[in-house]
């Protein structure tokens, strides 16, 4: 999976597979000057909602201590073990997650404004200031 930008520019990307009901993710990775925009939680959520759809029940994924395994773990994966010794004295962080089903009527992480808006007033009901 990928993002651009209006100039057809890498913003970022997930890589991943699917295998007997795992969804194993390589690597996600976002532009530095688009981190913290919520692009890398869109692609997880994007990634889940393709695994999903693929039959998969649980994902895996392993980051570095100095990359973001706060990343993950504020999406709901839970640490599974580590491996010791890489180099500079990190940590290889192995996290695991049940997936989910997915709630009927979800239209996935990557709705247009005018889809979230619709959204949004459906939520807040007829008549709410937003």
């Amino acid at each position: 999976m990928k993002v651009l930008d209006d100039a057809g520019e890498l913003v970022g990307g997930l890589s991943a597979w699917t295998w007997g009901g795992l969804l194993g993710i390589q690597m996600l990775w976002v532009r530095e000057g688009d981190r913290g925009a919520g692009w890398g939680s869109r692609l997880l959520l994007a990634a889940e909602e393709e695994a999903r759809r693929r039959g998969c029940d649980r994902a895996c994924v392993s980051s570095f201590t100095f990359q973001a395994p706060a990343f993950y773990q504020g999406h709901g994966y839970v640490e599974t073990g580590r491996t010791l010794g890489i180099p500079g004295g990190a940590e290889d962080v192995h996290m695991y997650k049940k997936l989910a089903q997915e709630r009927p009527g979800r239209r996935g992480p990557f709705r247009t404004p005018a889809a979230d808006a619709a959204h949004s007033a459906r939520r807040r009901g007829p008549g709410a200031v937003p």
